[in-house]
């Protein structure tokens, strides 16, 4: 099966060659966390903001180079933002980018959205173990839908490589 969203594709396009042979890991990453965020809310208010967050949560691994990623990838969403004029929902997504790999819930501004986002994040980073009481069987389709492609094991190969270099600070993409 193959998706298609529009935002989501014209979004990622545009990186196709700075994220160069990982583009299609890093697609179906960004659309099985932007499923994930539809399956625990599907308001129509929130899914172009899931959208943009999905496309950009990651996108400064590539951009910048790093494994210490949240603000760069923070960086590339405000400067689309503010070539769409949608500077409002800067925060917001901000917010749910920022805070997308903390451990515990959330709690402050925008809670319900960042929430959402880090969950959904958080079922695909375990490959489906945390599902956080949603549908397994969808989350599991969506998997299959949208293969992994090694995703995984390149996250794990890029943390690997930044412990060795900073061994104080191994994960600095969590936040606490």
């Amino acid at each position: 099966m193959t998706y298609s969203i529009k935002i989501i594709d014209d979004l990622l396009e545009p990186f196709r060659m700075v994220i160069g042979a990982d583009f299609n890991r890093y697609r179906n990453h960004v659309y099985r966390v932007y499923l994930n965020c539809l399956l625990i809310d599907n308001a129509e208010i929130n899914q172009g903001k899931y959208a943009i967050a999905a496309v950009f949560h990651d996108i400064g691994i590539w951009t910048d180079h790093t494994i210490d990623y949240l603000n760069p990838s923070i960086v590339q969403a405000g400067i689309y933002l503010k070539k769409i004029k949608r500077v409002e929902l800067l925060e917001e997504i901000s917010l749910m980018i920022y805070w997308h790999h903390k451990i515990s819930g959330y709690e402050g501004k925008n809670q319900r959205v960042v929430e959402n986002f880090r969950k959904a994040d958080w079922i695909d980073v375990s490959l489906g173990i945390l599902t956080f009481g949603f549908d397994k069987k969808i989350i599991s389709q969506n998997r299959k839908n949208l293969p992994n492609l090694g995703f995984h094991f390149f996250l794990l190969k890029k943390t690997t490589k930044n412990f060795f270099k900073h061994p104080l600070n191994p994960l600095p993409m969590f936040t606490k």
